[in-house]
């Protein structure tokens, strides 16, 4: 099972710039709103695109989707943890928690 990572530790690492932020959900999804720098990486595309977007495999990654009912997440970081990353976290709570919090997102 990934570790996971609070909304706090995740904020606070993405404000230290020491985490790299993949949005499970990706397309649409990911246009619409997402994590501040998060990229879009879902499960179908990790063993093609993962090694350009994500080149250290040894980086601290917090993988997050919707909510704790979404797959998406843990998808992503078990495939990525299967292709040999070390530091993978999950954000179980997901982008509905972060919002509801009243904490900023982006947008493509």
């Amino acid at each position: 099972m990934t570790a996971l990572i609070t909304r706090d530790e995740l904020r606070a690492e993405i404000d230290a710039g020491t985490v790299t932020v993949v949005d499970a959900l990706g397309g649409e999804y990911w246009a619409k709103q997402h994590l501040p720098g998060a990229v879009p990486l879902v499960e179908a595309d990790v063993a093609a695109r993962a090694a350009d977007l994500l080149p250290d495999r040894n980086a601290r990654i917090a993988v997050y989707c919707t909510n704790p009912s979404c797959p998406n997440s843990q998808a992503v970081a078990t495939a990525l943890t299967g292709l040999g990353y070390t530091d993978v976290r999950k954000y179980r709570e997901g982008i509905e928690d972060w919002t509801g919090a009243g904490l900023p997102t982006e947008s493509a």
